[in-house]
């Protein structure tokens, strides 16, 4: 089996953009592939999505080491390395359309540009279309679900559209939130560093975010923003329902990051 692969190095963190010809139109064999060829070799600490593999390090020497041996190990597994696809080092690189640079992870300037520059909906599915595009960001966007609810209801096949002056609030809202995301990460390891995990239950819904501190910092650096509407009769729970809602939520985001997460509840 044949693959290309590109090298960079993230600020530092190299590169790996596989294609295993033959496979290019079955993405889900092909990541099979790749990721099981990876797991035999006992690669390093890596990121992998179908034919693109990630790899970090503190230095460029490091980087370079790692990505050495996780190519040694596709070459182990038969696959073919073209040299010409082997490119690096470099600080900064855009990952599955990602930017990364030291070790975080923000939304590109272009897309952010784009995103600015779209009119307002005039039918349901420009909205959906909108939405689909903010939609991949949304990490980077605490109450992402709670100020685009607005924008889902005109969307809905029950419902007429209507583009009124609380769609058009919440569009010019997340329009600001994209232009100003914070950049995410990096994920960092040790005995030093805490994990503390932030929930919030509003009128409209429910958020919590996900931070790392180490020594000397206030709030440390977010790894990530989730949120979700109230469904069904949820949004008609006591304030103390929703807190232990909150709380449920909270506590599967945790059991995704481990059991070190500290819990925290947002004023």
């Amino acid at each position: 089996m044949q693959a290309s692969v590109c090298l960079h190095v993230k600020g530092n963190a190299v590169h790996l953009e596989l294609t295993a010809l033959g496979w290019k139109h079955s993405p889900t064999i092909c990541h099979e592939l790749i990721q099981a060829a990876l797991e035999k070799g006992e690669a390093l600490e890596h990121l992998q999505y179908i034919d693109n593999v990630i790899v970090w390090g503190n230095t460029a020497a490091e980087v370079f080491e790692k990505g050495e041996k996780i190519i040694q190990i596709l070459l182990k597994a038969g696959f073919i390395i073209k040299k010409s696809k082997v490119k690096g080092p470099a600080r900064k690189i855009q990952f599955l359309g990602v930017k990364w640079q030291g070790g975080r992870h923000q939304i590109p300037t272009e897309v952010i540009n784009k995103i600015i520059a779209v009119s307002p909906p005039t039918n349901k599915k420009e909205t959906q279309a909108f939405l689909g595009a903010i939609g991949f960001w949304r990490m980077h966007i605490p109450e992402y679900s709670q100020i685009v609810s607005p924008l889902y209801l005109v969307t809905r096949k029950k419902n007429d559209f209507h583009w009124g002056p609380e769609q058009q609030q919440a569009f010019t809202q997340i329009k600001q939130e994209i232009a100003h995301a914070v950049a995410l990460g990096p994920v960092r390891t040790g005995p030093e560093v805490k994990n503390v995990l932030y929930s919030a239950a509003r009128n409209n819904g429910l958020s919590w975010s996900l931070w790392q501190k180490m020594p000397g910092e206030t709030r440390g650096r977010p790894l990530g923003f989730w949120s979700q509407s109230y469904r069904g009769s949820e949004a008609n729970y006591t304030p103390t329902e929703k807190e232990i809602l909150a709380s449920y939520e909270r506590v599967q985001a945790a059991s995704e990051v481990g059991n070190e997460a500290q819990e925290m509840k947002d004023a």
